[in-house]
């Protein structure tokens, strides 16, 4: 993600990000913190929300996240490539908090669903894929929904370490994967997760 750090940090500086977080909890809008939407909502730290949008933009040559904040960065991150950005939102009310925040800035070539990232449609194709929900278990549905050459941002794991990856399509039926950091964010709401231990 070298080659983009430049037009990240760029995109991630021109997003206003007091609109997207709670009003009691702006104060942290630039911080490397995380903040709680709803009682069973966390959003990610800076750090990981740029790494997501890194890898949803491909080179040159897809939550709302955050009331639109993801989609926002990976809209400008990708803007020189005029990419389209589909983000999906379990909860309605904060799907219509990211149309809301997205229309006021003028980004029109974002759509947000009200969706279970789960129930996606599979039979789509995607240039990129940013999961800014955590998978306990990974789960090879979404790798399956990228172009060749497309890039797939995914953390994977239980707290306390969760492992964020990049996960490439080179060919049709083949992926490369690349371990970038460790981190903890809330899973997806219908997520599979390992069987409990029991004696």
């Amino acid at each position: 993600m070298d080659v983009l750090e430049r037009a990240l940090l760029e995109a991630m500086r021109q997003v206003p990000r007091e609109l997207f977080v709670p009003r009691g909890q702006r104060y942290r809008a630039y911080a490397m913190s995380r903040c709680r939407w709803r009682a069973d909502s966390i959003c990610c730290v800076p750090a990981c929300r740029q790494a997501a949008a890194g890898a949803a933009c491909p080179s040159p040559g897809g939550g709302a996240g955050d009331r639109g904040r993801q989609a926002d960065s990976s809209r400008r991150a990708c803007a020189p490539w005029r990419r389209q950005v589909r983000s999906l939102e379990i909860f309605p009310e904060l799907a219509d908090a990211a149309r809301r925040n997205l229309a006021a800035l003028g980004m029109r070539d974002v759509e947000v669903l009200d969706a279970d990232a789960l129930n996606a449609d599979s039979g789509a194709r995607y240039d990129a894929i940013a999961v800014t929900a955590s998978l306990p278990l990974y789960d090879a549905r979404f790798e399956r929904m990228l172009t060749p050459g497309g890039r797939l941002f995914v953390v994977v794991g239980e707290a306390p370490v969760m492992d964020a990856r990049l996960v490439r399509r080179t060919a049709e039926d083949a992926w490369s994967l690349e371990s970038l950091f460790e981190t903890v964010i809330d899973p997806l709401v219908n997520a599979v997760r390992p069987p409990g231990f029991t004696f």
